[in-house]
């Protein structure tokens, strides 16, 4: 009998020396091509999420784990992350990693592990407008290591991708820095795979000038954005900006070219413009592509299209998804994987000018493009709020997004005596105009609320006398050009609360807040037009003056008809240390959370579960259900401290998220 482990037994016989041959041939043939396929498919860039200018700017519950399922849901088996990595360091010269964004990081790594989606970790501190660095190279090494050994006995599902779009370097100063940072990682992690990309912004032009770095476990990346004049049409972040470029179609078509904008005239721009004849086709996007594919198999080495995408504004959708399903159907056609740019954002997979909510506004049209699934879709419909709701208390609260600016320090994880929980909000040395915003999304009809005396209500803390700002809410501009995004607002100063380093309660109703007028290119004086229907957002604003030498503190804010809360001396702060928490033989999953929270563990006795918010009120007592599931559907948003009871004694104490 003939034995597949025993080949020289096929020597022995008529003929099958030449079937022998033929069989090694293919079998080699065919080893470097099964090196060229990445461990995933296809995916999204979750941007704007930890692109954050430090750690403490991070909205970490911008995103929760249910996200994560609803990529999944899409199709998807890969996400990819961009990180701010440099500024989540103390900076220069060891630019040591701040341990707050490994605690939430790693709680993103955890939901990519539990749900099987791939995760790369990409690097994109870059500047669209400055040339990278040429010693960018000891800070990469630096942040890299740490992370490597931070991640080194993780999830195989996590990735690490050097940098985003290294540009205005030389190729060769380029990869001798990419491969001195391979050998850094190594030196820790032998693991993990790491993704490299060529400079020119990760060109698909410049993936020959890589070279055959010195490592089995990598996966080569390029970005596709041609024709440039489609894809980014209305991108300020241009030089010159391309936001008067509007209506380009693709594929070219001359009686559907826009008139060019004479501002743009005698530019590169102008340049692209007049060639797309030849270079805005479906050939022509091919051929760039082939590029990509040429390189894959000739090195035989994975390659991966980390972005490819179209800007929404000044597209139309029509052009934008049959661009799309050109793009990707090639892709996957040669067998590259991708993850498109971006999420929610300009380039996204929502609808324009939509809320961007899963179940109501997706682009089902660009999905369709990309050969993704099609969720259930409903209109969504705007009902006034009937109960309260958290705006921050440790985390900005569900359906809240931050929208500050201005150019003071602004800490939305501060350590310094919150007066309950883990953190508050820290405000120091704001210029005038300067505010930390909240943006509901969508907009808040708070019209019920007013009626029914809810009122804001917050922790605060200052330091001098002089202390002077306002806390406003902006409602919706709408369409009629006589209309405005009117203020409402009340004024806080020495009058109002004490600035004595101590926290003090604010229980303003909504009711008592005054309007203020409106700021659209011009100010308008208040004209009684307030609506509390459509509110946009709150702030807390520098109006009167900046606030420069100045230390301000916020906590706990909130809409809420209660006025329980209670003020913390600096004696009596109730505080959680990290280390006491999430630790031990249980855990609590999943957090952030909805409607159900599970425990896994295990126990001699049955087990009670006692849920408290930050301030020590009890708001649940039970036992888990036979799941080990425990419903806090009735909970309302926030955070809250669990311990897990055996015997009446308290086993141990967990933090979560209520969303």
């Amino acid at each position: 009998m003939l034995s597949p482990d025993n080949p020289e037994q096929y020597m022995h016989r008529p003929g099958q020396k030449a079937v022998l041959i033929l069989i090694l041939i293919l079998f080699f043939h065919t080893l470097p091509l099964l090196s060229q396929d990445t461990p995933f498919s296809r995916g999204v860039n979750l941007t704007g999420w930890f692109q954050a200018s430090g750690t403490e700017q991070i909205q970490f519950t911008r995103y929760t784990r249910l996200d994560f399922e609803r990529i999944k849901s899409l199709g998807c088996d890969v996400v990819r992350l961009p990180v701010n990595l440099h500024y989540m360091t103390n900076g220069e010269p060891d630019y040591t990693i701040d341990p707050l964004f490994y605690t939430f990081l790693d709680e993103v790594v955890g939901w990519s592990g539990e749900l099987g989606i791939h995760l790369i970790l990409d690097n994109h501190t870059f500047d669209v407008t400055s040339d990278t660095d040429p010693g960018v190279g000891i800070i990469l090494e630096k942040v890299w290591s740490q992370m490597a050994r931070h991640y080194k006995d993780s999830s195989e599902y996590i990735y690490y991708e050097i940098l985003n779009e290294p540009h205005g370097i030389g190729d060769f100063q380029w990869n001798t820095i990419q491969q001195q940072v391979i050998d850094a990682i190594r030196e820790v992690d032998t693991t993990h795979y790491i993704v490299v990309g060529p400079a020119n912004w990760n060109s698909y032009n410049n993936l020959d000038e890589m070279p055959e770095f010195n490592d089995s476990k990598l996966i080569y990346t390029f970005h596709f954005y041609d024709p440039f004049v489609f894809t980014h049409q209305g991108a300020s972040w241009v030089t010159p900006s391309m936001e008067p470029l509007t209506g380009v179609p693709f594929p070219y078509k001359a009686d559907s070219m826009p008139d060019f904008p004479a501002s743009l005239e005698s530019t590169w721009i102008e340049s692209e413009f007049n060639n797309y004849a030849s270079t805005g086709t479906v050939a022509h996007v091919k051929t760039l592509i082939d590029q990509a594919v040429t390189f894959r198999n000739q090195r035989h080495v994975p390659v991966y299209c980390g972005e490819f995408g179209v800007n929404i504004p000044n597209s139309s959708n029509y052009h934008r998804t049959f661009w799309y399903e050109t793009v990707r159907n090639y892709l996957e056609e040669k067998g590259i994987a991708w993850t498109t740019w971006d999420y929610h954002g300009g380039f996204g997979i929502f609808k324009k000018g939509s809320n961007g909510l899963f179940d109501h506004d997706l682009n089902i049209h660009l999905l369709e493009a990309l050969g993704l699934n099609i969720p259930d879709q409903s209109p969504f419909i705007q009902k006034p709020d009937s109960t309260g709701f958290m705006i921050y208390t440790d985390y900005i609260g569900n359906g809240i997004f931050e929208a500050s600016y201005g150019s003071g320090l602004l800490r939305y994880y501060a350590a310094d005596n919150p007066n309950n929980g883990e953190y508050c909000i820290s405000w120091k040395d704001a210029d005038q105009y300067n505010a930390i915003g909240f943006d509901f999304l969508p907009d808040k009809d708070l019209s019920v609320l007013v009626e029914e005396g809810y009122a804001l209500d917050l922790m605060i803390r200052g330091k001098s006398a002089a202390t002077s700002f306002d806390i406003r809410f902006l409602d919706t501009k709408t369409g009629d050009p006589d209309d405005h995004p009117w203020r409402i607002r009340v004024t806080l100063d020495a009058g109002f609360t004490d600035f004595d380093s101590r926290w003090h309660h604010l229980y303003i109703p909504l009711g008592t807040l005054t309007e203020h007028g409106a700021w659209d290119n011009g100010w308008f004086n208040p004209e009684g037009e307030f609506d509390w229907k459509a509110v946009d957002r709150m702030e807390i604003v520098s109006e009167q003056q900046g606030l420069e030498g100045q230390d301000l503190w916020f906590d706990n804010i909130h809409i809420t008809d209660q006025d329980t809360a209670t003020v913390r001396e600096n004696s009596q702060f109730t505080r959680f240390d990290r280390g006491s928490l999430n630790s031990g033989s249980f855990n609590i999953y999943p957090n952030p959370a909805t409607d159900f929270l599970y425990l896994s563990g295990e126990s001699h006795s049955p087990l009670r579960i006692k849920i408290t918010d930050t301030l020590g009120r009890v708001r649940i007592q039970k036992i888990p259900d036979h799941q080990n599931r425990l419903d806090i559907s009735d909970l309302a948003p926030g955070v809250f401290i669990l311990m897990i009871i055996e015997n009446e004694n308290v086993l141990e104490v967990h933090k979560f998220i209520k969303l």
